[in-house]
C-alpha cells in the first residue's frame, strides 16, 4: 500500500479539509483529492464524506484511520532505525517569545538528550500569525494563545491575565491610563480594550511592540501599564492588586497545534515533552478541573474581546 496515499488520508482527516491538508503536505488541493480517490479505489469505497462546510470520515474511513496512522508510524520508525532521515530531520516550532523563554530551557535539554541529531527551528511571533503560518504548512508545531476555534488546536488549559506595572508605580497617579501593548491582532491587547471599555476607563496606547522587550522597558520605567500572565511578569514589575480599581481581564486559553503531515518519533516526543512542561507544576489551570460553563465563558470572553477591539 502506498504510504503517500495513507499520509494524505490521515492529513485530510485531521485537518477536516482538502485545502488545509494541501498546505500541510505542500500539494495542491486537486493533487490531494486525486490521492484520496486512488486510495478509495484501492479500499473499494468512500473513506471521506464531503459536505459544503467540512470533510468527515465515513464508517470505512473511521476503521482505516488507526491502521493508517500505525503504518505511517512504523514506516518512520523503520527509516530512523536504519539511520535514514534522522540527521536531516528538522522540527519547526512556533511560539511567543515569553513562552519560549519560559518553556524552552527545560524542553531543549530534555529533547536533545534523546534526539541529539534532530534540528530545531524556532519562530517567535504573536499567536494569530503563528497559527496562520502553521495552516500554510510553514510550521510543524505551534504553542499559542487561542483566538478562536481551529481544526488542529489541542487545548492544554487556561491562564489568568493580569495588569502589570513597575514595582513602585501607583495606578492612582494616572487619570488616563498609558498602555504598552503588542500590535493589532494580539488577544491580550483585545482583552485590555474590552475590559477598560466595559468600565468606561480612559486609556491611550503610548507604546507598541512585537517584542516583550519593547513592552517591558517602558513598563519597568513607570511609563506604562501592560497585560501579561503571572509567569511573564518581568523583574522590577508587579501585578496590579484587585483593590486598585482596574477591571478584571479574565483568562486566555493555551493550545498546541501539531502538523498531521509530519509524523515521526522525534516529533511525537517533542510535542509530548512540550505539553508536559507547559502543564506540569500548575503552570496552567486544567480544563479537567473546570466545568463546561467555565470553559465556554472563557471562549465567549475571547470572542467578545476581539469583537470590541475591532470596533475601537
Amino acid at each position: 500500500m502506498d504510504t503517500d496515499l495513507l499520509r494524505a488520508f490521515v492529513t485530510v482527516a485531521e485537518c477536516e479539509g482538502f485545502s488545509a491538508a494541501g498546505k500541510v503536505l505542500h500539494r495542491t488541493q486537486s493533487a490531494v483529492s486525486l490521492q484520496i480517490k486512488r486510495l478509495e479505489d484501492l479500499m473499494g469505497g468512500p473513506l471521506l464524506s464531503r459536505t459544503s462546510r467540512r470533510v468527515e470520515l465515513t464508517a470505512s474511513g473511521g476503521r482505516l484511520l488507526p491502521y493508517a496512522r500505525h503504518i505511517l508510524k512504523l514506516q518512520d520508525e523503520a527509516r530512523q532505525a536504519m539511520g535514514v532521515d534522522r540527521k536531516s530531520e528538522l522540527i519547526r516550532l512556533g511560539t511567543s517569545e515569553e513562552q519560549a523563554s519560559t518553556y524552552l530551557p527545560a524542553l531543549l535539554s530534555r529533547f536533545a538528550a534523546d534526539f541529539p541529531e534532530v534540528r530545531l527551528e524556532v519562530t517567535c511571533n504573536i499567536s494569530a500569525s503563528l497559527v496562520h503560518d502553521f495552516q500554510e504548512g510553514l510550521l510543524d508545531a505551534v504553542l499559542v494563545v487561542r483566538h478562536g476555534p481551529t481544526q488542529t488546536g489541542r487545548l492544554l488549559g487556561r491562564e489568568r491575565m493580569v495588569w502589570v506595572v513597575a514595582e513602585h508605580q501607583s495606578i492612582a497617579e494616572w487619570d488616563v491610563l498609558p498602555l504598552a501593548l503588542n500590535p493589532e491582532g494580539c488577544i491580550f491587547r483585545a482583552h485590555a480594550f474590552a475590559a477598560l471599555g466595559r468600565e468606561d476607563r480612559q486609556w491611550d496606547v503610548r507604546y507598541s511592540s512585537q517584542s516583550p522587550t519593547g513592552i517591558n522597558i517602558p513598563v519597568k520605567a513607570g511609563l506604562a501599564l501592560t497585560v501579561k500572565t503571572p509567569r511573564s511578569v518581568p523583574q522590577g514589575c508587579r501585578m496590579v492588586g484587585d483593590d486598585e480599581g482596574l477591571p478584571p481581564l479574565g483568562y486566555v486559553e493555551i493550545e498546541l497545534h501539531r502538523s498531521p503531515g509530519h509524523v515521526s518519533d522525534a516529533v511525537t516526543a517533542f510535542c509530548n515533552y512540550l505539553e508536559t512542561i507547559v502543564t506540569e507544576e500548575g503552570k496552567l489551570e486544567s480544563f479537567g478541573k473546570l466545568n463546561k460553563s467555565s470553559a465556554d465563558d472563557c471562549s465567549a470572553m475571547n470572542l467578545e474581546a476581539e469583537s470590541i477591539a475591532k470596533m475601537i
